[in-house]
């Protein structure tokens, strides 16, 4: 026998009363965003389709990559109806990571050009040339 304890004053709600009182999220919701899912994945297999080349390509592909990624944490994931605290203490942390690997690129680039000026061999200047008289 289950033993569940109510507040005092309070009648113990029934099951599909309880049930009925629960969270619950549309149909349609998950419908749109499995459409728009979908628009973005053919967009981001229309960039391979046209050949798009350099860096608009890897923009491309990226900014449809976490656009999917954020709408399947948001709603399938139900980030979207989450109390603030919880979804910076998801979001945030990623965010950070990015940034500091950003910083360390920056600064591994910046350290591989001042080792190549300072440390590259030296030119050895021609021989002085013999006067002739």
């Amino acid at each position: 026998m289950e033993h569940v304890e109510h507040a005092p004053g309070l009648a113990p709600a029934s099951e599909p009363e309880a049930h009925a009182k629960g969270q619950q999220h549309p149909l349609g919701i998950y419908f749109k965003i499995w459409g728009l899912l979908f628009v973005l994945s053919t967009a981001s297999y229309l960039v391979d389709y046209f050949h798009v080349q350099g860096m608009l390509r890897w923009t491309l592909i990226i900014v449809f990559m976490l656009l999917k990624a954020g709408l399947i944490v948001a709603v399938f994931m139900h980030m979207m109806w989450e109390r603030l605290a919880l979804m910076y203490a998801i979001i945030v942390p990623p965010l950070l990571l990015v940034t500091l690997v950003a910083i360390g690129a920056l600064e591994a680039d910046y350290t591989f050009l001042t080792r190549g000026a300072f440390f590259s061999p030296q030119e050895k200047a021609p021989p002085p040339v013999a006067a002739k008289h």
